[in-house]
Order: C-alpha cells, then sequence, then structure tokens
C-alpha cells in the first residue's frame, strides 16, 4: 500500500528521505550524504544530532512533557529570562509555532489599538511579505496565491512597499486608525530580500510619533540567523513586539511573542492563551539551543561564515549573466536569477547539496549555525556550478 495515500496532498513532495543526519549533514537509506543548506527551512539551528541538545531533551522527556498553563512552569520562566536577556525585550507568550506567534502580535495590537481609542485599528504591513498560513497570519501576508483559495481576508490590513519609507509615512497621513507596523527584517520567504540601510529604524522613529506599535516578524531571522541574536539589533532599535519560532527549537515547535514599551501589559488574564505553548519540553529545547548558542559562540560563527559564504558566491559568480543579484546577512543568503529555476533543486541535490528556492527564481541558503568553513566551501562551490551551468544552457 502506498504509505501517502492516507495523507492530504498538500505538499509537492520531494521523493528523498533521510534515515539520520549529523552536524550539516542529511543521510538516506543508500548511505548518500547531502550537505543540509536549508536546515528545516532555517528551523535547524544547532544542525542535526547536536549531543546538548539531545541530552537536555532526552532529560526532560524522562521527567516532565506537559502539564498546561495552569500551573507555574519554571523551565518557562527559565526561558523567559534568556530570551529577555538575548532580545532586550521584557516578557514572553510561549506557543507552538510562527504563524501562532504572529497570531499573537496581531491580537496585541487590535487590543493596544482599542485601548487608544481607535474604533477599527488597522496594522500596516508589506509588499512580499509572508507571515504565515492562519488566517490573521495570511491576511497579512502579501502573495495573493496562498490568500485566493480562502477569502475573504481578515480586514484591518494595509499595504506599503516594503523598504520604502516616503510610502509608510503617506499610509500614516492617509490613514488615522494605524495601531501597528507588522514587518519582517529581511524578507525571506520573498526571497531573502534585504531593506535599504535605516529602514528599520525610519519605521521605529514613525511608530514612536504615531502612538503605533513596531512589530517584527523574525519567525525566520532569529535565534542567531543573521549574525544577531536578532536581526533587528543590526540597526540598533528595540520593537514593541517581536515574534520568533523556527530555530529556537532546533526543531522541537516552539515559538515566542515577546513584548517590550508600549506592548507592555496589552495582554492581560484571559485575552490570550494556549493549551500546548511553552510545554517543559519545548522549553528544555529551546534552552538548550540558546545554551549552545552562547557556549559555541553560534551567533558570531553565523555572521563569520555568512560573510565567507557572501564572498565566495560574489567572486564565483561575477560577471555572470543569469544573476540578478546576491544578497543576505549572516546564514540567511538569496541568489537571484533573472528566470525561474525550481529545477536547480534536483541538480543540486544530484551533487550532494539540499537548497531552496523561494518565489520561483531566488535559491534561498539558510544552513545550520554550526556550518564550518569547509562545508561552506563545499556549498559555495556547488552552487556555482550549478549557477555557471544554468548559464551556459541559456547560451
Amino acid at each position: 500500500m502506498n504509505k501517502e495515500v492516507a495523507l492530504i496532498n498538500n505538499y509537492a513532495r520531494n521523493s528523498l528521505s533521510f534515515t539520520h543526519g549529523e552536524g550539516s549533514w542529511l543521510y538516506d537509506a543508500e548511505g548518500r550524504r547531502y550537505l543540509d543548506s536549508i536546515a528545516g527551512i532555517a528551523v535547524n539551528a544547532l544542525g542535526h544530532g547536536h549531543p546538548v541538545f539531545t541530552k537536555a531533551v532526552s532529560a526532560q522527556l524522562s521527567r516532565l512533557v506537559h502539564v498546561s498553563n495552569l500551573y507555574t512552569l519554571p523551565e518557562q520562566e527559565n526561558l523567559a529570562q534568556t530570551l529577555s536577556q538575548a532580545s532586550g525585550m521584557n516578557e514572553a507568550f510561549f506557543c507552538n509555532s510562527g504563524a501562532e506567534s504572529i497570531e499573537a502580535a496581531i491580537k496585541i495590537a487590535r487590543k493596544f489599538g482599542h485601548d487608544n481609542g481607535k474604533v477599527e485599528p488597522v496594522i500596516l504591513v508589506f509588499t512580499g511579505g509572508f507571515h504565515g498560513r492562519t488566517m490573521g497570519a495570511l491576511a497579512a501576508t502579501s502573495n495573493n496565491t496562498y490568500q485566493a483559495p480562502f477569502g475573504p481576508m481578515l480586514s484591518g490590513f494595509i499595504r506599503a512597499d516594503y523598504g520604502n519609507i516616503e510610502a509608510v509615512q503617506k499610509v500614516f497621513e492617509d490613514h488615522t486608525q494605524i495601531c501597528a507596523v507588522l514587518v519582517e527584517p529581511i524578507q525571506g520567504e520573498g526571497g531573502v530580500v534585504v531593506p535599504p540601510a535605516g529602514f528599520l529604524s525610519s519605521l521605529r522613529k514613525i511608530c514612536k510619533e504615531r502612538n503605533a506599535l513596531l512589530m517584527l516578524d523574525e519567525v525566520q531571522t532569529g535565534n542567531g540567523r543573521t549574525g544577531e541574536y536578532f536581526a533587528y539589533q543590526h540597526s540598533k532599535i528595540l520593537p514593541d513586539v517581536l515574534s520568533t519560532a523556527k530555530g529556537l527549537g532546533n526543531g522541537y515547535p516552539i515559538g515566542a511573542t515577546l513584548v517590550a514599551g508600549l506592548a507592555r501589559g496589552v495582554i492581560q488574564p484571559g485575552n490570550h492563551g494556549t493549551t500546548f505553548g511553552g510545554s517543559p519540553l519545548a522549553c528544555a529545547a529551546a534552552s538548550a539551543v540558546y545554551q549552545v548558542l552562547a557556549d559555541e559562540n553560534l551567533v558570531m560563527n553565523a555572521a563569520v561564515r555568512g560573510e565567507q559564504l557572501l564572498n565566495e558566491l560574489n567572486k564565483g559568480l561575477q560577471g555572470c549573466q543569469v544573476v540578478n543579484e546576491i544578497r543576505g546577512q549572516g546564514l540567511l543568503v538569496g541568489i537571484e536569477l533573472n528566470k525561474p529555476c525550481g529545477e536547480l533543486i534536483e541538480k543540486a541535490k544530484e551533487l550532494g547539496v539540499l537548497i531552496n528556492v523561494a518565489v520561483q527564481k531566488v535559491i534561498r541558503l539558510a544552513p545550520p549555525l554550526t556550518i564550518n568553513s569547509e562545508e561552506v566551501d563545499f556549498l559555495a562551490r556547488i552552487i556555482i556550478k550549478l549557477v555557471r551551468n544554468f548559464e551556459n544552457e541559456e547560451k
């Protein structure tokens, strides 16, 4: 019997499957190994089979898995303190995914708006943005392909061009009900789009002037991915709301919504909740991630290896006619080509590398933060070979 008969057909799955992983590598049943430059879509920050992570999760599994948020959870309080120290934020709400962390942010924004006299509060979002597939997060997302089958969308969102601060100012001037701005510091699903210098700091200033929350979606960019614990730290600002997930649990499902500034105290008992969020096991997993990030200096490693990867790609693809742009920060890198390149996923697999393609024509690389110099060299060589071959096919 075909095992996939019992699965809803909502994924265009690759036929490849794996038996185990070690560090930056995954292995199939035939023993072939593949450099994992996707890391579970920017999730496996510590790579595969990290001993500290495995030990911590195993130990917690034997003690306590779940008791619910009806009780005080020391593991949750400890993780909240760790994230506060790393981020500069004040308080945390724990959930199970990035989309859930965005849903919490949307609720915080709307309640903040009502608390401040806005009858129909509106959240400003951006072209090219991706915030998740639940109905609130989907309404905030820019891609009509994701939205069209599920309309009508939740109201209360207005959109501006990403990176265009003049457009943001104009929207604020034209709409008095804006209560918050929701933005990705770097658009991941949108193709690893890096905004112009000063964009985030300008948003911070506008939000402060307009008594609106600045809410950052760091589901993909957080937890060391860009060479800081959180991408906004490159801009020396602090948001009011921070949503994160993915690398936070190294593969164990956990998300977090952190608050500071104007967002403190907005949510009160009974306003929001979750059954599974912030379980002892989930918090033990995330705490182990942050222990390893610190002990192995992986945030700095992401910065150094990311710079190495960008340098090697820029050098090896110099003058390549199919390359529009190479961009990114830390270990989140995109190579934008001038035409759809989904076929390169299979070709990369044949060469022993797992890649992802975003918005049809951007090769997205997000390897584990543990990746070493030799592995970066290998990854760059394969990508350069792929793109050069892709260029030659056009001639």
